[in-house]
């Protein structure tokens, strides 16, 4: 796997590790900026410092906990400001790209042709976009922009950077796509309840085998419905309701 890093950015990834954070989060340091401290974990952040060497400031691409609990502390131990910046600001040597779908807060930055991309994009797999916070709609917009920019990599928020960004985010909006048209396709079948249109729409995936998968699907199925609604396409007797984590 080719994993070698732009010139000029330095690496440190966070000791935490799961299903939806893979090896753990990514933080970036480039020009003395740091890019989503990750979590409050203490040794991680005095790795960043010592990777930085000095900071300039701290940025954030969104506010989930696993890339911006260790802001404020990362902050105490070397003055630096956080910064939450919004789309068409520019932040450090970064410019600012909104997207949301992930989180509604959710920004990219590209920094001369290397784009962080937070939680837009992950190094492998597919991004978690939950009901209610994330929006799938939005999702695939975030996904179109990325794509006219003329980045060279995409660093991601979790694993390894992506050096063909194109095909990356073509492959992640044909994903997203595919599988509304399996979802479209098993309620045109006449599934109208969950585990329905799951066993129908997910019918390549082994949810034996990784039983978290298949919360997962569960709101990923629930995001497309949810987009499915707010265009007009889907049927009013569709099983719907919050989730809970098994």
């Amino acid at each position: 796997m080719d994993d070698r890093l732009p010139e000029g950015v330095v690496r440190v990834r966070a000791n935490n590790p799961s299903p939806l954070t893979l090896d753990g989060t990514n933080t970036y340091v480039v020009d003395g900026w740091v890019v989503d401290p990750g979590p409050a974990d203490e040794d991680h952040l005095r790795a960043v410092l010592d990777a930085a060497g000095s900071v300039e400031g701290i940025v954030l691409t969104h506010g989930h906990g696993d890339h911006s609990d260790g802001a404020p502390l990362l902050a105490e131990m070397t003055g630096a400001s956080v910064v939450r910046p919004r789309g068409g600001e520019r932040a450090g040597p970064f410019e600012v790209f909104a997207t949301p779908g992930h989180a509604p807060d959710h920004v990219a930055l590209l920094a001369g042709r290397s784009l962080f991309a937070g939680d837009t994009v992950l190094g492998t797999g597919s991004v978690f976009i939950a009901p209610g916070e994330g929006s799938l709609s939005a999702y695939l917009d975030s996904l179109r922009r990325l794509r006219e920019l003329d980045a060279e990599a995409i660093l991601p928020g979790h694993g390894p950077v992506v050096w063909d960004p194109r095909a990356k985010l073509d492959e992640y909006i044909e994903h997203r796509l595919e599988r509304e048209r399996r979802v479209l396709e098993a309620l045109a079948g006449g599934a109208l309840t969950r585990d329905e249109l799951l066993d129908r729409a997910w019918a390549d995936v082994d949810f034996e085998a990784a039983p978290y998968l298949r919360y997962a699907a569960l709101a990923t199925l629930e995001a497309h419905l949810e987009k499915l609604e707010e265009e007009g396409r889907l049927p009013g007797d569709v099983e719907r309701g919050p989730l809970a984590w098994p």
